[in-house]
């Protein structure tokens, strides 16, 4: 029996977007299945005042992939925004990510030599392999830095003392000897001209959507509608949790609108205090330069994950993976059921990494 759909996607964030914007390039049609009560997953917008509130936490894109690039130009236009996040340190104010402006702040040096000799000699406090994040941070960064700009932040971040967390998760720190504050290092950055949503609309255009509704518990149902399944939801989730539950971070955001043109001068604050309850503030107007009379401003307090909360960051320890390639394992198994994206992949995925996957996977399905 034909099938009604060639694809039901399961969930609409950025890899079942592709999916499906290939798809109808090939005359494919597709059903969107999706949990929240919108299309457009981490990157949907809400319009506030004007101003296009990223409800889901700052995204801002950037990568060197051409191909990439492209492809989401051809969606929609960006502007040339570029990401210059600050730190607070009990209102002291310094340049991420730690470049020459920083270090001149930090310790009254102007030149590169300066401040190698100062990170150089700090970095020495640590010998021998390092055991735990706090010693791998201040091998890579010496004790200063580390003390005002990570310490605070990663153990809000993580919810433990960065001596209870294992080394490997800081592989690396960029550390800069130049007077350079734009945090990425990629050929491309910017924010879509009139928020994610644009994008996101043109990707599930002429999809059937129907939001507000769980596959899983109506997964018969659906699976009977379409040839294939394109599942971007939680791997462990689809079977069950039959080996177990894998561990996230979550998110908790407090957004409000302000009765003034500029609350803090820069898209992202990070607040680096380990006082401060939450991790960052985000102003949303200066993504795309707006010049709104009043302004909205959301922090984020980072959250041990429960079942039901938003899963945002994998936890990427050895228990995990190991947990992870299981179920991958049961993932190979299935017929007709592709599992892309950030949470059926268990991966912390930036977008334009997301787009090559999802773009490298119809490749290989020879869609």
């Amino acid at each position: 029996m034909t099938k009604k759909y060639d694809y039901v996607l399961v969930g609409s964030g950025l890899y079942a977007g592709v999916w499906a914007n290939e798809a109808r390039k090939r005359g494919r049609k597709c059903l969107v299945v999706e949990k929240r009560d919108h299309i457009g997953g981490n990157v949907y917008c809400e319009e506030v005042e004007g101003i296009h509130v990223h409800k889901y936490g700052a995204h801002i894109f950037h990568t060197s992939d051409r191909q990439v690039w492209d492809y989401v130009n051809g969606l929609a236009e960006f502007n040339r925004f570029t990401n210059s996040p600050v730190a607070n340190y009990r209102g002291e104010m310094y340049n991420m990510p730690f470049n020459m402006n920083t270090f001149s702040k930090m310790w009254g040096v102007s030149t590169p030599e300066e401040a190698k000799t100062i990170i150089e000699k700090q970095r020495r406090a640590v010998q021998g392999e390092p055991k735990n994040l706090e010693e791998q941070a201040i091998s890579l960064v010496g004790t200063d830095i580390y003390k005002k700009l990570v310490k605070g932040y990663t153990e809000k971040q993580w919810g433990r003392d960065c001596r209870d967390l294992p080394a490997f998760i800081i592989k690396r720190l960029p550390v800069r000897f130049t007077y350079d504050n734009n945090y990425f290092n990629d050929l491309y950055q910017g924010i879509p001209i009139g928020g994610y949503n644009v994008i996101m609309d043109k990707l599930f255009e002429d999809c059937t959507v129907h939001t507000g509704i769980d596959y899983l518990q109506h997964r018969d149902y659906y699976n009977k509608l379409g040839e294939t399944i394109v599942y971007t939801g939680a791997i462990d989730a689809y079977f069950r949790y039959q080996f177990g539950r894998l561990e996230y971070r979550s998110l908790r955001f407090e957004t409000e609108v302000l009765d003034t043109d500029n609350y803090q001068g820069v898209a992202v604050v990070n607040y680096t205090d380990r006082e401060t309850p939450y991790t960052r503030v985000i102003e949303h107007k200066h993504f795309e330069f707006g010049t709104q009379p009043r302004t909205v401003v959301t922090r984020e307090y980072p959250a041990d994950w429960e079942e039901g909360m938003e899963a945002y960051y994998t936890v990427n320890d050895e228990r995990n993976q190991r947990l992870y390639r299981q179920y991958e394992e049961l993932a190979m198994q299935e017929k007709n059921v592709i599992f892309g994206g950030r949470l059926a992949e268990y991966k912390y995925y930036d977008m334009d990494k997301v787009i090559a996957s999802a773009l490298g996977r119809i490749r290989q399905n020879g869609m």
